[in-house]
């Protein structure tokens, strides 16, 4: 019998399509949900799914039998050693052999993201490990940023005004993922999955606004704004403090940089942002046009996460 591939962070803005993919390709699947009954609707009978929670060692059973895994930091834990790095020890005691790590793009040249540190103990793990840096998430500004958008007509990231953000679909990094847990020769790699160009949030309000038919603009706020805003809309302190990392990357030009890592694994090219934006218009339009409020999804991250 075939081991199954865990997948933590499952459903989710890459959790989810990453599932489907690996079916697709044939793997077996065992899904590490913290909310079994939320997985459960997901993903029907697809695939095995096991309560799992990286704070709780009662659960980490979820690693036995598996060799490979995806491993998602979920956003509000940013305790690597006391958290993440228990659950790793225990993944490895039970002969998990490759962890395929989502870590985000610069990560080995930015200190301040927790992404950094996981990278460090996976390397000393003792197990195979590959790492898909990916840019950030084009679904961040569907789900997270969407209200701003939809109803105050401003994109609201600190990124300053200036900098360029390869974004990426986040199907296009499970599509990397997937081929790197399912095919040899991935171990030992890091692979940065971004978009087809780098774009000022200038630029990306100019797509939406003719996507939408109305005004966008990019608001450009200062680190202290965006802080007090995502607080009193009751966002973590931990993943708003993930959040103005990744946006201090942006700023510094870490985010700026493409790659040809999506189709060079995949075979296929990447999503284009205004390609996103089309499919995605209905997060943005405002209420009363037949929009669906736009939500995280479980699993889902501030940027990759």
């Amino acid at each position: 019998m075939t081991a199954p591939v865990l997948v933590t962070g499952a459903p989710g803005n890459v959790g989810t399509p990453l599932v489907h993919e690996l079916l697709r390709l044939g793997a077996a699947v065992r899904v590490a949900a913290w909310d079994v009954a939320v997985a459960r609707t997901a993903f029907g009978d697809e695939v095995e799914i096991v309560p799992f929670d990286f704070t709780d060692p009662a659960t980490f059973g979820a690693f036995d039998g598996v060799e490979r895994m995806f491993l998602l930091r979920p956003p509000a834990i940013a305790d690597v050693d006391g958290v993440i790095v228990p659950a790793l020890r225990a993944a490895a005691t039970r002969r998990v052999r490759h962890v395929v790590f989502q870590s985000i793009q610069g990560a080995e040249r930015n200190r301040i993201v927790p992404h950094r540190k996981i990278e460090d103990r996976l390397r000393v793990s003792g197990m195979a490990w590959t790492f898909v840096r990916a840019a950030y998430f084009m679904q961040n500004l569907s789900t997270t940023h969407a209200p701003e958008i939809r109803e105050l007509d401003e994109i609201w990231v600190p990124a300053g005004r200036g900098s360029r953000t390869a974004h990426v679909d986040a199907r296009d990094v499970a599509a990397v993922a997937a081929r790197a847990l399912v095919e040899p020769g991935h171990e030992g790699c890091a692979y940065t999955p971004t978009g087809p160009t780098a774009l000022t949030y200038d630029e990306i309000a100019a797509i939406l606004s003719a996507e939408l038919g109305r005004p966008i603009r990019y608001a450009d706020p200062g680190f202290l704004a965006f802080w007090r805003r995502l607080r009193r809309r009751g966002t973590p302190r931990a993943m708003v403090g993930v959040m103005l990392g990744i946006y201090t990357a942006a700023r510094m030009g870490l985010a700026a940089g493409i790659t040809d890592d999506v189709a060079r694994v995949t075979g296929r090219p990447p999503t284009a942002f205004a390609a996103f934006a089309h499919e995605a218009r209905a997060a943005w339009l405002r209420e009363g046009a037949g929009a669906p409020e736009a939500r995280p999804q479980p699993g889902s991250s501030p940027g990759p996460s």
